[in-house]
């Protein structure tokens, strides 16, 4: 077995990269590429078509750590979370047929919240391609639509540079998966090596128009009613110093989505919470009687827009985003920048002017004030449990979730600090996520305190992954919000279904503390809230994977909340339906 190349040659970046060349299998080649591109970690799950690749991975143990998770699908939620936290490209792995499959609701996530990760996968022979063959699948042609660039290789002469195009598509411009799927008589076969280091990628700049940032300063000027709306490409873009700055330089109150937060401090007196269905009402009505909205990567979901003809509608939008593609594509705006955001903020910022806007601020503040956010304090809730995570924690913790009602909770209560500190699945609301996205995280930020939030319902789709979480020893939080039913579609039918519970209860006896003991994991389960904050507090001190069970009640709500289809400033709570003389 040919030992890795970088051992071999120990002095291999000083010397000239046209001078090298090494045979090697097409499995080393792929691993070599890993090496060159700064990959450390892999998740993934081996299989007969994979095999070579594992083999290759074997020998290269002391270089590329591979984490062996439960199923495919936990693999490439782990990928996503580590890219999402650290910054990086994520990189996961599978073999052909159901492997490669597995991996698909992971990939869709990554696309829908842009998050840039590799997945490599192995098929049959070239041969056997077309054939029905065992384990055979058109992965390449199955992730097409859900990929920035998909690709097979059948040459191994091609597989060093398709892996280098694909670490390169998935970081550069706007992120997002790239899958590379390569047969096994690549992975088997020799060719040589020639090392090269990682095409630089730049910010995205030869887009930027002069006329449009002066169009941008004037409106900043002329307006009296600002307010900024940072979503997720604000984060991924690293603009939250010069998104601070530009707030308090014009004196405009910052409302986020929830691929935004951490964008911009949530304990800055400037922020009103998230934006949209489950956006507070400072952010919902103050948006809706802004005359300036500033919209920095955010594509305008439906979940924040509501009705989208009426989003705003008093307001000019300025919108700046990279991807030339949601500009006008949901909403339409007055004017906009195409670019990296933090490169256009820094633009801007070198000629906008100090603005004073005391009485809009005066009444952001009013609404805030008017306006909190309010749970019950009487009983054991989400909200309760959150907050207390936030104050132990002081917002220095990453907060995973899974998908659902714990989900907006967290996006409500805990205040995020910085940008990566929020990994959720936003676009395509994934559940299932959360536990292997932590992991993924926690790989990633060692240093950093890693806890996952997920509702009963979530959890049990990818509980497995508690045995990775043991196995690799990965001290991370697993908070569950049990309350016995899939809270979300409950509050649904509760409020526009008339009560009619169909398939949303779930009170089969399943005990998760025995579940995470039987995996190795330490586990809690807490009834009361005076039990919150010690529970709390040993979980934030143990040394291995803890599970807390927190026992909720089934009807508890997310407020405020908007209808789907209606005007954000149709936002209503608890109080507003009380007065309107309706069941909650």
């Amino acid at each position: 077995m040919i030992r890795p190349l970088v051992e071999s040659l120990p002095n291999i970046k000083e010397q000239i990269e046209e001078e090298i060349f090494v045979l090697l299998t097409g499995a080393e080649i792929i691993v070599e590429c890993l090496l060159e591109q700064g990959v450390d970690t892999v998740f993934g799950y081996p299989g007969g078509a994979i095999l070579n690749v594992y083999d290759a991975l074997y020998e290269y143990r002391d270089r590329i750590r591979h984490i062996l998770t439960s199923h495919e699908q936990g693999a490439s939620h782990a990928a996503d979370g580590y890219a999402r936290a650290t910054g990086k490209v994520g990189v996961c792995m599978a073999t052909s047929g159901p492997g490669a499959t597995n991996l698909v609701t992971g990939i869709a996530t990554a696309q829908m919240d842009s998050v840039p990760i590799v997945a490599i996968t192995a098929n049959v022979g070239k041969p056997l391609l077309g054939r029905d063959s065992f384990q055979e699948v058109d992965i390449a042609g199955i992730v097409m639509p859900i990929t920035k660039h998909s690709y097979i290789v059948k040459d191994i002469s091609k597989l060093a540079d398709t892996l280098r195009k694909a670490f390169y598509i998935a970081k550069s411009g706007r992120p997002g998966p790239v899958l590379v799927d390569v047969t096994k008589d690549v992975t088997g076969g020799k060719y040589e090596y020639q090392p090269k280091k990682p095409a630089t990628i730049l910010r995205e700049t030869k887009e930027i128009q002069q006329e449009h940032i002066d169009r941008a300063l004037d409106m900043i000027k002329k307006a009296e009613r600002p307010f900024i709306f940072a979503g997720g490409g604000s984060v991924i873009s690293g603009a939250a110093k010069e998104i601070t700055e530009l707030a308090h330089r014009i004196q405009a109150p910052v409302c986020d989505s929830l691929m935004g937060k951490g964008a911009f401090p949530g304990e800055d007196e400037l922020y009103t919470g998230m934006i949209g269905m489950h956006g507070t009402k400072a952010s919902n009505l103050g948006v809706s009687k802004c005359d300036l909205l500033i919209v920095l990567g955010a594509r305008f979901s439906d979940r924040v827009t509501g009705n989208a003809k009426n989003f705003a509608k008093d307001a000019q939008i300025l919108q700046i985003d990279i991807d030339a593609a949601e500009i006008n594509k949901n909403v339409i705006v007055d004017a906009y920048i195409e670019g990296d955001i933090k490169e256009v903020l820094r633009r801007l910022l070198e000629k906008v002017e100090p603005e004073q806007h005391p009485q809009w601020l005066a009444y952001i503040q009013e609404l805030k004030e008017k306006y909190p956010l309010k749970y019950d304090h009487t009983q054991l809730t989400g909200p309760y449990v959150i907050e207390k995570l936030y104050e132990l924690t002081k917002g220095d913790a990453i907060v995973v979730t899974d998908v659902g009602q714990h989900q907006m909770w967290a996006a409500q209560y805990y205040k995020f600090k910085e940008p990566r500190t929020l990994l959720t699945s936003g676009g395509l609301g994934t559940m299932g996520y959360g536990l292997g996205a932590a992991i993924g995280a926690k790989i990633g930020r060692p240093d950093k305190t890693v806890v996952n939030i997920a509702g009963d319902g979530c959890f049990r789709m990818n509980l497995n992954e508690l045995a990775t979480a043991v196995r690799c020893n990965n001290p991370l939080i697993q908070i569950i919000l049990n309350n016995r039913v899939l809270g979300m579609v409950r509050q649904w039918q509760t409020l526009f279904y008339d009560h009619r519970y169909s398939a949303t209860v779930l009170d089969d006896g399943v005990d998760f503390v025995k579940i995470s003991e039987g995996f190795g994991a330490e586990a809690m389960r807490i009834t009361r809230m005076e039990e919150v904050e010690p529970a709390l507090k040993h979980a934030l001190e143990a040394k291995k994977p803890i599970v807390l069970e927190f026992m909720i009640d089934q009807d508890l709500k997310v407020f405020p909340m908007v209808p789907a289809g209606a005007n954000i400033d149709d936002v209503f709570d608890e109080e507003d339906m009380k007065k309107d003389g309706k069941s909650v």
